[in-house]
């Protein structure tokens, strides 16, 4: 019997049906997967199961009530976003419990000692590497994941968990951490909603699904009885052949000309690193979270400071900690984390990408508006960006659009390095292919490329040398296409194999 129950639910918003008639059951006890492309509905999905959208038809009937009557039920469900929500600048303690009313806590005095002690029993259960006191912005990408499902445990009337994504930045290493958290759930009982574009995950913890595309609801079951053809087949509504065509690798001759050269650089997490990157080259960095990888892109690009070590570019010194100077000079980094650094989520489209080229577009008299519009439609129109209008608020586009949006905007200024920190964090599998193939197209164009991904199939799809990274030392760095996963996955482990010069 299923415990959270939506019957034809539907949501509308202007000019558009984000969700039709769509039935879900979720029974106790069990792994939920929740798939769709970008834009299939499952945000929408999941705010009105958590109560904090209403549908504008159709029923949610929890725990054998109807929520429309009872809206205090929504109490039963948890969710953890993909992107991280926590307070960096709080305690590990504090974001714990925060609400502490809800956790059970008083929330006329909190008592600090109390809540770091309880706090150390769910730092346990759930493996996370931390200490109470630990400042949230000081742990690792993985724990903090783990601290937001910990976080939503803390509900001690929770019975639906939904996990957005949980695992979308994380290693190998790491999300075993999580599936293990996961059949913690599982045992105990919960529902479990479990989003993922990962297709090895979704048949590896989940048991039943529910497929959606453009809205509504084509398809369910039991996953034991579907292939990941037939999965995919369904969230796109076409055959996908994964041919040479559509994961599109890199080749792997590129010109012998270097853009970058990296000599002993130090910094946050990081030291003596040293690389080159050539002209028209993909280059991947592989390794555990906390590795140290988007540290050193960082400070090359001059979010961070560096504490030793030199950077040339084309030839000549590259000056650190500026990342005006980088931006004037070529180089842009494209963070993980979209919507922190990567949009202006209040803004349009048209804004978002016009503002990286107003140098095409203004003069004495201010912005000109035809310009402005001509060059963003070119820019939505080449990288195939998905919106109703340029006036779209871009918080409102897919993920993958987003990603897309980003890229454009980046390559308006014509950079000779582009750096991607997990560019397809959250995006499906079609939208994969297709920041793929623009990684393809830009670097058979001349543009050096660096990747940083957690995903080794990525890597291997998109690189022509992957560096191996592991506690802030390179280990190794190889050609992609004579290197066995074996001998990577071995080197980002800390192994001892001799690796060639980096």
């Amino acid at each position: 019997m299923a415990f959270l129950e939506t019957k034809g639910i539907g949501r509308d918003f202007p000019g558009v049906t984000a969700l039709n008639g769509v039935d879900l059951k979720l029974e106790l006890g069990r792994v939920h997967i929740l798939a769709g492309e970008n834009g299939a509905g499952k945000s929408t999905l999941v705010k009105i199961l958590t109560g904090s959208d209403t549908p504008s038809r159709g029923t949610i009937s929890i725990d054998g009530r109807q929520a429309a009557e009872h809206p205090d039920l929504f109490k039963y469900v948890g969710y953890v976003p993909q992107e991280l929500n926590l307070f960096p600048h709080l305690s590990v303690a504090e974001n714990l419990f925060i609400p502490y009313a809800v956790s059970g806590f008083s929330s006329r005095y909190v008592d600090f000692k109390r809540i770091e002690t309880e706090a150390q029993v769910y730092l346990d259960r759930f493996a996370i590497e931390a200490r109470p006191s630990d400042l949230v912005r000081n742990i690792s990408v993985s724990d903090q994941q783990l601290l937001q499902i910990a976080r939503a445990s803390t509900n001690k009337q929770m019975k639906v968990l939904i996990l957005d994504e949980p695992t979308s930045s994380l290693t190998r290493t790491e999300v075993d951490r999580v599936f293990k958290v996961i059949n913690d759930f599982r045992s105990a009982d919960h529902a479990i909603v479990f989003i993922s574009h990962k297709m090895d995950e979704v048949f590896s913890i989940g048991d039943d699904y529910t497929i959606l595309r453009n809205g509504e609801k084509v398809e369910d079951g039991r996953i034991a009885d579907i292939t990941e053809t037939d999965l995919i087949r369904g969230m796109s509504g076409s055959e996908l052949s994964f041919s040479e065509n559509f994961w599109p690798v890199a080749q792997p001759a590129v010109p012998d000309e270097t853009i970058i050269e990296v000599k002993g650089l130090s910094g946050h997490r990081f030291q003596d690193v040293s690389f080159t990157l050539k002209r028209g080259e993909i280059l991947g960095f592989a390794g555990l979270v906390g590795a140290g990888r988007s540290e050193i892109m960082q400070t090359m690009f001059g979010f961070l400071n560096a504490k030793a070590g030199t950077v040339t570019v084309n030839e000549k010194p590259w000056t650190l900690g500026d990342t005006n100077y980088s931006v004037r000079n070529g180089m842009l980094y494209l963070s993980e984390e979209r919507k922190h650094h990567g949009i202006l989520p209040m803004l349009s489209v048209r804004e978002n990408v016009g503002i990286s080229i107003l140098a095409q577009t203004t003069s004495w008299l201010g912005i000109s508006a035809p310009k402005e519009k001509s060059a963003v439609a070119e820019i939505i129109r080449t990288y195939d960006i998905k919106t109703d209008s340029m006036g779209k608020k871009i918080a409102l586009l897919s993920g993958g659009n987003q990603q897309k949006a980003i890229i454009g905007r980046a390559m308006a200024t014509k950079p000779d390095v582009l750096i991607f920190d997990e560019p397809t964090k959250g995006i499906d599998v079609r939208t994969k292919a297709e920041i793929y193939r623009i990684m393809k197209t830009l670097a058979e164009g001349g543009v050096g490329i660096i990747l940083v991904s957690s995903e080794m199939d990525e890597l291997r799809k998109c690189a022509n040398r992957i560096i191996t990274m592991y506690t802030g030392k390179i280990t190794g760095s190889f050609e992609t296409a004579t290197t066995s996963n074996k001998t990577l996955v071995g080197a980002i482990f800390g192994s001892e194999t001799k690796t060639h010069a980096a």
